[in-house]
């Protein structure tokens, strides 16, 4: 019988990153921890987390911290926080650890591997999700689905199956698709329109629920992705667009995304990530990518304010 999941560690405690850890102190205050280091560390520590209205003094160790090992560690961090991030989980590793980003865009399990072990490896993508971050603050009406898995594997291995009881237990939605790559970048491709056009318009989800014309703008954005994944052997199409709509019409319409609350922050975004990996890619693959090209413009432009200074 394969052993039940008894340690959980959270790195990044953003919005996505204190929802699930709150998820998991709900269901077992014993089992959940989250990694920090420095002045972060402190904080979280003093002041907690307050999601929903509800505080969470979930216990949080330093990255130097000799403690017991992870059955699972959840990776929730931003794009350029990923590689610190990498350092900071060494200590919590070991052979039998489950690791699973729920970070953006279509190159994180392969940089957490290339030092872990892709064995230690579940790909993830967190999708419908409308938690809302400010400070230490975390608000959601709807905790979405989580699709992970094998990069591709009809039958789910076992270390699929216990994070699917613990995902049973704790109450968080999940699926486990066959494909996980191209659900991957199914998600990139979302991501790459709602959350650059968001904070392009500086535009909760309710305008993209009733306007055609930023609807246009993310689509448009979107469908650069798929003619890049086709060009890669991954098969995206209309219907996965369509398949977005119907998810975007269940969100919270002064919901956010996480680009356009970086941007209300004054944050640094994701935009590399995003539009900058679409135009890279264009590039080595001879794809035109003129809306990402405009994007990227658009929010470097939107970052640089932020000191007042020009691109």
């Amino acid at each position: 019988m394969t052993p039940s999941i008894q340690t959980i560690f959270v790195i990044g405690s953003g919005a996505m990153g204190a929802t699930y850890a709150s998820i998991f102190y709900d269901m077992d205050s014993k089992c959940i921890s989250l990694i920090a280091r420095g002045e972060r560390c402190e904080r979280l520590r003093r002041e907690g987390l307050l999601v929903n209205s509800k505080h969470y003094a979930i216990p949080v160790l330093q990255p130097e911290d000799r403690s017991p090992p992870a059955d699972l560690l959840i990776v929730a961090v931003k794009h350029h926080h990923l590689d610190n991030a990498i350092r900071d989980m060494e200590h919590r590793i070991e052979d039998g650890t489950a690791i699973l980003s729920v970070m953006n865009g279509i190159e994180s399990e392969e940089r957490i591997g290339a030092v872990y072990g892709m064995d230690k490896v579940l790909y993830a993508v967190s999708v419908g999700i409308d938690a809302v971050r400010v400070g230490n603050r975390v608000s959601y009406t709807n905790q979405g689905k989580v699709l992970f898995g094998e990069a591709s594997k009809l039958f789910p291995s076992g270390r699929v199956k216990r994070v699917q009881a613990l995902f049973d237990r704790a109450g968080i939605t999940h699926e486990t698709p066959p494909d996980m790559i191209r659900t991957l970048w199914w998600k990139f491709m979302i991501n790459v329109g709602i959350n650059q056009a968001s904070a392009a318009l500086r535009a909760p989800y309710a305008m993209f629920q009733a306007s055609q014309e930023a609807r246009r703008l993310m689509e448009s954005a979107m469908r650069e992705v798929i003619m890049l994944a086709r060009k890669v052997g991954v098969h995206l199409s209309e219907a996965d667009i369509d398949n977005w709509h119907t998810i975007l019409a269940g969100l919270d319409p002064e919901g956010k995304t996480s680009m356009l609350q970086d941007v209300e922050a004054r944050r640094k975004t994701e935009v590399e990530m995003f539009a900058g990996k679409v135009i890279e890619l264009g590039r080595l693959h001879d794809v035109p990518t003129p809306v990402n090209e405009d994007l990227y413009d658009i929010i470097k432009k939107i970052e640089a304010s932020y000191e007042g200074r020009a691109v």
